[in-house]
């Protein structure tokens, strides 16, 4: 009498597809490469909708667009869960918490419609768990412009969410603000403190959220230029200390005098 487990076999296949998942996105084999290459070209495909879609809304295709998109987000989200060593912890992190949240916006659009802006936000959980982007940059010798392409994705995230978020909430035909376009032209003016005062929100919301906007706008603009105009620097860990950032041709730990062996990017 056969007495196995009948669960073992489907227990058997559902770790032999984790484990292919987790090959795939988190490995460096030729076929992984190509595997994270088409994510992310997906992923920039999908934030490019997400920027575009108040200007397409009223497009009959719409609707149709945004449930791809939502489909692929939720393919994507199970298959990085499955691919996960840990799930919970995956689950608990910022990044994680911030695609779900973009993944219910679409889910439910008819209910969450005023939340839509939101959705550029994957444009900053790409930056944050997007190792394999910047592993690339260093193959292609481009490493040193690591931190800049993350303060510029940084600025890039929050001119377009302050945008939607100014677009949902300030826009009428008395405010000044009719159009996805004017609430793009109001925020960089606002973040680069140019104020023109064509457009100006009205009420002490309105004042709250300019006041806002300046203040992070100015800190992400202050942070660009430090990561575009300071000396460059590596990021190497020091075996000793842990300093993270060091000189290109250091020899020793400026923190601990440890002796460092940081890797050529052109070898």
């Amino acid at each position: 009498m056969d007495k196995r487990n009948p669960r073992q076999p489907t227990t058997g296949r559902l770790r032999r597809l984790r484990a292919i998942l987790h090959a795939l996105y988190h490995g460096k084999s030729r076929d992984a490469v190509r595997f994270q290459y088409a994510a992310l070209v997906l992923d920039l495909a999908i934030i490019a909708f997400f920027i575009a879609s108040p200007l397409i809304r009223d497009l009959p295709s719409f609707i149709w667009l945004d449930a791809a998109v939502a489909v692929l987000l939720l393919a994507d989200i199970a298959a990085r869960a499955l691919a996960a060593t840990d799930i919970w912890r995956w689950l608990r992190q910022l990044t994680t918490i911030i695609d779900l949240l973009v993944l219910v916006t679409l889910l439910f659009p008819a209910w969450l419609v005023n939340f839509g802006f939101l959705r550029i936000l994957r444009l900053w959980t790409l930056s944050r768990r997007g190792g394999f982007l910047w592993r690339s940059l260093r193959k292609l010798h481009l490493g040193a412009w690591e931190e800049s392409g993350r303060a510029v994705i940084n600025l890039v995230t929050f001119l377009f969410v302050t945008t939607g978020f100014i677009y949902t909430f300030f826009a009428r035909r008395d405010s000044g603000i009719e159009g996805y376009l004017d609430a793009l032209y109001f925020t960089v003016t606002t973040v680069t403190t140019t104020g023109f005062g064509d457009i100006t929100l009205e009420g002490a919301w309105g004042r709250i959220t300019s006041i806002v906007v300046m203040i992070i706008g100015i800190s992400l603009f202050v942070r660009l230029a430090q990561a575009l105009f300071r000396p460059n620097k590596v990021h190497f860990p020091c075996p000793q200390c842990g300093l993270q950032r060091h000189d290109p041709d250091a020899v020793h730990c400026k923190a601990c005098g440890h002796i460092l062996n940081i890797p050529d990017e052109g070898m």
